[in-house]
């Protein structure tokens, strides 16, 4: 049975993207690989998190919900002191005049997440200080109240700055990658008890395309069932203790099964 690992990626206090370095006895952090370079405002929603804690600084990816408020992985807000939140952006170390930087010290993690025992509830919620206004660059995802399209066979992609090996360290350029859902059984059959029935697992075309190391908590998309656009079905959540580059599947939590409690959040917290 392979091991899940957490995915963040742990920044210096600091230096930025010259000083990555993993976690202390974890493979290094999630990352796209085998992905192509997005276009600037292909990806609306894609926000860039800074995590701040008493130990350091982590990085991960988001997508924004609504005017003010972002989803994440509930490892990307637990333990935080503060967040720095970039919207609008493609380049993490640019003049972009689309980028739109924010702090803020708000969250809320799935009350039943527990990384000490496993991945299971993956999810988590930042409050921006002050509503966003929407353009071309910023947007907020779209998803399904009810159970979303996510089926065995089923196209999806994914975005994100993480590494592009296992030995490499953030990217500069916003990249994602084509993948497809797998069946629950072929995950479990890789993670055993671990797997849970609100994750789903894909693969890639060439089979060890997937996200890596600084992509957690980043957008899973999926072809809407009516219409011509896409929706989340998805939070990047974790790879197999084998690194990235391997062929084990790569596993998110399912947005469907925490919407209610996510409309909650954004509505009382």
């Amino acid at each position: 049975m392979k091991f899940l690992v957490l995915t963040l990626l742990y920044l210096s206090t600091v230096s930025a993207l010259s000083s990555l370095r993993k976690l202390p006895n974890s493979t290094p952090v999630a990352r796209i690989v085998g992905g192509q370079l997005a276009s600037p405002g292909q990806f609306p929603w894609q926000v860039a998190i800074y995590k701040y804690t008493a130990d350091g600084r982590y990085f991960c990816g988001g997508s924004l919900f609504n005017e003010q408020w972002v989803l994440t992985a509930g490892q990307c807000v637990i333990d935080a002191t503060e967040f720095s939140i970039q919207l609008g952006l493609n380049q993490l170390d640019s003049t972009d005049n689309n980028r739109v930087v924010l702090s803020s010290t708000t969250y809320y993690v799935e009350p039943r997440f527990d990384p000490t025992v496993s991945l299971a509830h993956d999810v988590g919620m930042i409050k921006l200080p002050t509503p966003v206004t929407f353009n071309g660059f910023i947007q907020p995802v779209r998803m399904l109240q009810s159970m979303s399209p996510i089926y065995k066979g089923v196209a999806v992609e994914t975005a994100g700055w993480g590494q592009t090996s296992d030995s490499g360290d953030l990217v500069n350029d916003l990249n994602y990658v084509q993948l497809k859902i797998i069946a629950n059984t072929e995950c479990q059959s890789h993670y055993g008890s671990q797997f849970w029935g609100s994750m789903t697992c894909t693969e890639g075309s060439n089979y060890n395309e997937g996200f890596c190391f600084g992509d957690v908590g980043g957008a899973l998309m999926a072809a809407a069932p009516v219409g011509d656009h896409t929706i989340q079905v998805g939070v990047s959540s974790f790879i197999s203790q084998n690194g990235c580059e391997n062929l084990d599947p790569t596993g998110y939590t399912r947005t469907d099964a925490y919407y209610q409690w996510m409309r909650n959040i954004t509505k009382y917290g």
